[in-house]
């Protein structure tokens, strides 16, 4: 039995192709730019991420271009990835979403771009759950600059999650009180091919994309150690 398509049957066909091809698009596109901003922090040779602490993290959160809103008062938001330590190296990267929150701007810019360090297992069980607003005293703190945090005393560095941030040139240190941490579970099935929460990626055996392949070797190259847990 041969099948019959009206024309807007299959022109329903193309557009939801076109869709999906953009939308693969657009994330790996948004993988291949959070590369760009982990490469930066960590190659500025003195105002960058201190290579220790990324070699201690359990996890690592980038979310480039952050966006300030113009038209409600304090609203940002922005999506990126998390990737965290696992038996075999730093697993895939799965989707997230940043909302609201005490990120800070520089005067004028519109977009910054994050970067989160989970320092321990607890922080790091935290980010596997499907919103998570920081808060809590201790919790979250912004991070030092430099080669090496050996020389920072700060009592900030016992905390679970440490963050950085960059609008314009150097990265510097930012508290992230208040923001909120959502998984992102259509643009994991823009990137995977199904809807998956962050645990469901990050705890899993699923491969990364090309792009996502990319962000895991570099962190790889600067932090070669398996999983800490």
């Amino acid at each position: 039995m041969i099948r019959k398509f009206s024309i807007t049957s299959i022109l329903a066909i193309v557009a939801g192709g076109t869709l999906a091809l953009a939308a693969d698009n657009e994330m790996s596109e948004r993988l291949q730019t959070s590369t760009k901003v982990l490469q930066e922090a960590t190659s500025a040779p003195d105002g960058g991420i201190p290579g220790d602490l990324l070699e201690k993290a359990h996890c690592a959160v980038i979310v480039p271009g952050l966006k300030k809103g113009a038209f409600i008062v304090s609203a940002k938001f922005g999506r990126g990835f998390i990737t965290c330590r696992n038996s075999t190296g730093w697993s895939a990267p799965a989707a997230i979403k940043v909302e609201g929150g005490g990120v800070g701007f520089q005067i004028g810019a519109s977009e910054t771009d994050l970067i989160l360090l989970v320092m321990n297992d607890r922080g790091a069980k935290r980010l596997m759950s499907s919103e998570f607003t920081l808060g809590a005293e201790g919790e979250v703190a912004a991070g030092p600059v430099g080669r090496n945090s050996s020389a920072q005393t700060d009592a900030k560095l016992t905390a679970e999650i440490l963050s950085w941030s960059r609008s314009r040139g150097a990265f510097a240190g930012v508290s992230l009180q208040g923001a909120t941490l959502r998984e992102d579970k259509d643009g994991n099935a823009d990137l995977y091919g199904r809807k998956m929460s962050t645990e469901e990626v990050v705890n899993s055996s699923t491969a990364p994309t090309a792009a996502g392949k990319s962000l895991t070797d570099l962190l790889t190259a600067h932090s070669p150690r398996e999983d800490h847990r």
